[in-house]
């Protein structure tokens, strides 16, 4: 079992930074791989960036990749999604994600995720 919140959105403009965190709550050691999914009012929820239990491998839609970034902490229960760059269309509520699996190819899935976050705003004027 996994417990996970989310904090550092905010509303800023655009080509702004906002830095997400997202902080794991488990009753076992954190061996599970961690995801960053978002939302926008009306749309589905879609993946944005995952990042492997050892951090040693990252994905990302092509729609963020070379604005965002994701890492995890030392300790390995923490995941951050530095978003830099920021447009309008990043608007969205952010939500992070774990998972134990050993599929590379399920971390852009979100039914594969077993555990979520209650979201945080990020909000991008023009």
């Amino acid at each position: 079992q996994v417990e996970l919140v989310e904090s550092g959105g905010g509303l800023v403009r655009a080509g702004g930074s906002l830095r997400l965190s997202c902080a794991a709550f488990a009753r076992t050691a954190s061996s599970y791989n961690m995801g960053w999914f978002r939302q926008a009012p009306g749309k589905e929820r879609v993946f944005v960036a995952a990042i492997t239990w050892d951090g040693g491998n990252t994905y990302y839609a092509d729609s963020v990749k070379g604005r965002f970034t994701i890492s995890r902490g030392n300790a390995k229960n923490t995941a951050f999604l530095q978003m830099n760059s920021l447009k309008p269309e990043d608007t969205a509520v952010y939500y992070c994600a774990a998972a134990y699996f050993s599929e590379s190819n399920y971390l852009k899935e979100q039914r594969r995720y077993a555990y979520w976050g209650q979201g945080t705003q990020v909000t991008v004027s023009s």
